[in-house]
């Protein structure tokens, strides 16, 4: 990689540490309300997703800021805690509005994503001089942008579906596997994935048995042990799993403790304690899909990656996601575009949005507004071995990049009928 563009793209990633004398003060912020789990069992989870924001408007007010007409503004994330609740959820909603906020973020909880969509599309109806728009980065209900579909909703994770899809697509080549189990947290999201992987697995290898299929409280389980053991006495080969935050790493902590040694095929088995987890129980057997890894290769991704370190070195605070950093870089492209902070003007913008950002790209697709990428899947590996260069959260364990599915073969049909205003 030549000297000079390397040191480009460590310029672009490394702004957010220049001062801020060197951005723009005078005018008014742009504010982002985030509303997630900032408390309860899973605030890591809402914690990680405010540091990712935080960078991404950083660096937008590093290269100086949002451009409108009258001067550039500054981007601000602000925080509203809903304790994981549908009802906090929505009371967040009506403080950040009363707070004139008029961009809302959230994502971790689909059941709140849709709780969400629903008080915007009334809000908006009743009150179209003060609309709002909703980025979702990770509610992966595929209802949310198919029958529940909305005009002010924008998702720029995969859905379940075609998260599942690119897991099976691994999962069909593995001639070993006959039997396999399933479990995930009892909600929209759990109930949707588990009903996908009966599915698909049907389909694409009905030879393989499903010896377990259940559904446990969400944020509510603290021991997995009867689980675990229930899933080694079945037999099973391989568990197929959504669940994330901490009901992902106790499912997995105790699958070790009580000496299962199958595969976990996994929505999210990449981050938040799950490699420390299983340590080196966990190298070959760890198989998650995402739209991106740190150690995709290319010298942009690696640069993109060892910025946000440089910025959170913490090994605690090691969860970096491109899909959050697209959102961001998409609301500042509409909003330059439409010239104005309207909402209405800013989703007839980003429904025809295209971003890139070191090496990945995406589009918007308007009849949905499903965000249409490439995705990976990946191995947990041990750090230093063929493909692991970088590990995670300083676990000593990575994920190497075994598969890459073409946003094209990734996209799905939808039944969304949209409306526009």
């Amino acid at each position: 990689m030549p000297k000079l563009l390397k040191h480009w793209l460590a310029a672009i990633f490394l702004g957010a540490s220049l001062s801020v004398a060197a951005q723009p003060t005078t005018q008014p912020l742009v504010r982002i309300a985030l509303i997630e789990s900032l408390s309860g069992p899973f605030a890591n989870t809402g914690e990680a997703v405010f540091r990712n924001l935080l960078w991404a408007s950083e660096r937008v007010n590093a290269r100086g800021g949002v451009k409108l007409v009258g001067g550039a503004r500054n981007l601000v994330i602000e925080r509203y805690d809903n304790k994981g609740q549908n009802e906090e959820a929505l009371a967040a909603l009506r403080s950040a509005i009363d707070d004139g906020i008029t961009v809302i973020a959230q994502g971790n909880s689909s059941a709140i994503a849709a709780v969400l969509i629903d008080a915007i599309n009334k809000h908006n109806e009743r009150e179209p001089g003060k609309r709002v728009l909703f980025l979702n980065y990770s509610a992966v209900d595929p209802a949310l942008t198919n029958d529940k579909c909305s005009y002010w909703h924008f998702r720029f994770d995969a859905h379940a579906d075609m998260r599942m899809a690119a897991l099976i697509d691994v999962l069909k080549d593995d001639k070993a596997l006959k039997n396999i189990y399933l479990i995930g947290q009892d909600y929209s999201f759990g109930q949707s994935v588990l009903k996908e992987a009966r599915k698909q697995i049907t389909v694409q290898r009905p030879d393989v048995q499903i010896v377990g299929d259940e559904l446990h409280a969400l944020g509510r389980v603290k021991d997995f042990i009867p689980y675990a053991i229930k899933i080694k006495s079945s037999g099973a080969q391989a568990v197929l799993t959504g669940n994330w935050g901490n009901d992902l790493t106790l499912l997995i902590k105790a699958a070790k403790d009580v000496g299962y040694e199958g595969k976990f095929y996994t929505f999210y088995g990449n981050a938040l304690g799950v490699p420390a987890a299983l340590g080196e129980a966990g190298v070959g057997r760890v198989i998650a899909v995402a739209e991106w890894f740190p150690n995709l290769l290319g010298a942009p991704s690696e640069t993109f990656y060892q910025s946000f370190r440089q910025r959170f070195p913490k090994p605690q605070d090691d969860y970096v996601h491109m899909r959050m950093q697209l959102v961001i870089e998409a609301l500042v492209q509409s909003i330059e575009k439409a010239g104005t902070l309207d909402a209405g003007a800013i989703a007839a913008q980003m429904e025809r949005s295209v971003v890139t950002l070191a090496g990945h790209a995406g589009a918007m697709r308007a009849a949905d507004h499903q965000f249409q990428q490439p995705l990976q899947v990946a191995l947990m590996g041990k750090q230093g071995d063929t493909g692991v260069k970088f590990d995670v959260e300083g676990s000593g364990y990575g994920f190497r990049v075994i598969k890459t599915i073409s946003a094209e073969r990734a996209a799905l049909p939808t039944s969304c009928k949209m409306v526009r205003p």
